[in-house]
């Protein structure tokens, strides 16, 4: 049994997640965690709400709340919704936390001990309008690198590059879009990533598990030159500059930079976790001198944050010379666009992860953003896939299946599995099939290639119906009581293992067929022999049909959703 750590990406806590947060960071984490819980590993996954920063701000503002008050209240409001979805996390922190605060000062502290972080005068945006010196990503321009408008002030999304909001060109405002800014002085503390490159450049070449995403998005930033990082920020909100307990002068209205302090927190929350429970040990998940030196670290995340990931978390954590645990795999995803463009909560453009749920259950959407996952490339949502993925693959595969066999059970065999009769010619041929599948799913989720291990689940899905097809239980018991027994029980062994191997992608739905043919829920994953797994189900054991397990969408659906929340003309 191994020891499996996994933290998805922070969603931030200015409102409900839109489905391309959900697709790009928390739902693979969430079907990886538990696909090796079945396997019988460890797993703890770690993930929180990202607190601090400028947004949490203007949205509290706008919201007629103190910022505290606020953040509490959609903390409690995204956790729900995550719950809602299924999401499995051991714990779902906040990066306000008080461990957060005293383990990202102590961070810090002992970066400048060791030479790491130096105090600079540094030149940054002032809004003489807003009376407010702005953070990143509230100044926007003209990308200096390739012309991309408008670009942010921390990074250019069109070409990757990271920036400083004095680089851009023809500055503007995001609180008022006011071009009346200019640059003054404030004292700030930078974190020397110069020093520190050697370092990260060895470590990076030592992460093979690293998929091509993650690995070139790193390269390019290191290829392009490491630049010192300021780490602190003219705000109010966020967690206070200290100095060995105390407050630093000069820093009193500054805060550490989100950046520097939300990666931090992937170590606080689980803090925040062990403090929750008794007997709960984080430093044995963290610590490689207590014990984490066997844990496997795995990240999960959206490819705007991996720079952030590869690079300057691994630069905190390196330039400590604590012996804190690194990441081994850090999967990034791509882009789940709309239609070809954004998901936009201004513009109302697209889903978000509420509004989502009063449409129909969470397994559809889960289903559809995994075996969609934007892996290779950005992809692009759209109601006809969408529609098409539900209705072919979880109605007319997965959910015909079940409840063709389960009826069936119900009319011919009295609601039990039946007993008698001998596996045939067809059953070898579907073992060996099986066997074939279940390799090839396992082998998938193991190297979180989710769109794969989707189409490989949906394989073992058309290897039931075929079965059905083939066997024909319906005409064999005309004739033949045994035979028509063994293929019922063959069937309905089937629909075990597919309730155990599609927990971690639809697990409301596989608990529901779970509970139909009387076992434990969720089960373990299954072996990988098939002969072994398809006589499981002891003759005599009870079985019911569920109620329908996926309602089918209608056009008539797909074009009010449409109208209400955009599609190709939205």
């Amino acid at each position: 049994m191994a020891r499996i750590l996994i933290t998805s990406a922070l969603p931030y806590i200015n409102g409900v997640k839109h489905l391309g947060n959900l697709a790009g960071s928390m739902l693979p984490a969430d079907v990886f965690a538990r696909f090796k819980r079945a396997e019988g590993h460890e797993v703890l996954y770690i993930c929180a709400t990202d607190e601090h920063g400028t947004p949490a701000e203007l949205a509290a503002a706008a919201a007629g709340q103190d910022v505290l008050t606020y953040c509490q209240e959609q903390h409690r409001i995204q956790h729900d919704i995550g719950r809602a979805f299924g999401l499995s996390w051991d714990w779902f922190g906040r990066s306000s936390s008080p461990q957060n605060h005293e383990l990202t000062q102590h961070l810090a502290n002992v970066l400048e001990d060791n030479g790491l972080i130096e105090e600079r005068v540094d030149h940054m945006v002032y809004s003489v309008d807003d009376r407010r010196f702005l953070p990143d990503r509230y100044v926007e321009g003209t990308c200096p690198h390739c012309g991309f408008r408008p670009a942010r002030g921390d990074q250019c999304d069109n070409c990757g590059r990271l920036l400083d909001p004095t680089d851009l060109i023809e500055p503007y405002s995001t609180v008022s879009g006011s071009t009346n800014i200019e640059v003054r002085e404030t004292r700030h503390l930078y974190l020397l990533q110069t020093k520190l490159e050697e370092k990260l450049r060895k470590w990076l070449d030592s992460k093979t598990d690293f998929p091509s995403l993650a690995r070139a998005i790193a390269n390019k930033h290191l290829d392009e030159g490491l630049i010192d990082r300021g780490i602190t920020r003219d705000l109010a909100w966020g967690i206070p500059v200290t100095r060995n307990g105390l407050p630093r002068p000069g820093f009193e209205d500054k805060v550490f930079y989100v950046w520097f302090d939300a990666p931090i927190e992937y170590i606080a929350a689980t803090r925040e976790w062990a403090d929750a429970g008794e007997g709960r040990d984080w430093r044995s998940w963290w610590r490689t001198d207590e014990g984490a030196s066997d844990v496997r670290y795995v990240q999960v995340m959206g490819k705007d944050n991996v720079a952030f990931h590869t690079v300057s978390f691994p630069a905190t954590i390196l330039g400590s010379q604590e012996p804190w645990k690194l990441v081994d795999m850090l999967k990034a995803f791509n882009w789940l666009n709309w239609y070809g463009g954004k998901f936009s909560t201004s513009s109302k453009r697209g889903v978000f992860m509420d509004a989502a749920l009063e449409l129909l259950p969470p397994d559809p959407w889960r289903w559809y953003l995994t075996a969609n996952a934007p892996e290779g490339s950005d992809t692009a949502f759209t109601w006809e896939q969408f529609q098409s993925a539900v209705n072919r693959d979880l109605a007319d595969v997965f959910g015909n299946f079940v409840n063709r066999i389960l009826k069936f059970t119900e009319s011919k065999f009295e609601g039990h599995v039946p007993a008698g009769g001998e596996a045939g010619e067809i059953e070898t041929r579907l073992y060996a099939a099986v066997d074939e599948k279940l390799a090839a799913l396992t082998a998938s989720l193991d190297a979180m290639e989710m769109r794969k291990a989707a189409q490989e689940l949906r394989g073992l899905w058309v290897l039931g119906n075929e079965y059905l097809q083939e066997a024909a239980p319906w005409t064999a018991i005309k004739t033949d009581q045994d035979r028509a027994a063994v293929i019922v029980r063959t069937a309905l062994n089937l629909v075990a293992l597919f309730a155990r191997v599609s927990a971690p992608f639809i697990p409301f739905t596989a608990e529901k067929v779970a509970e139909g043919i009387g076992d434990a829920y969720p089960g373990a994953w299954p072996s990988a022999d098939a002969r072994t797994e398809l006589a499981r189900l002891e003759a005599g054991r009870a079985v019911h049909a569920p109620e329908v397990l996926i309602r089918k969408i209608e056009d008539e659906q797909v074009a009010e959703w449409a109208a209400r929340f955009g599609g190709a003309e939205g």
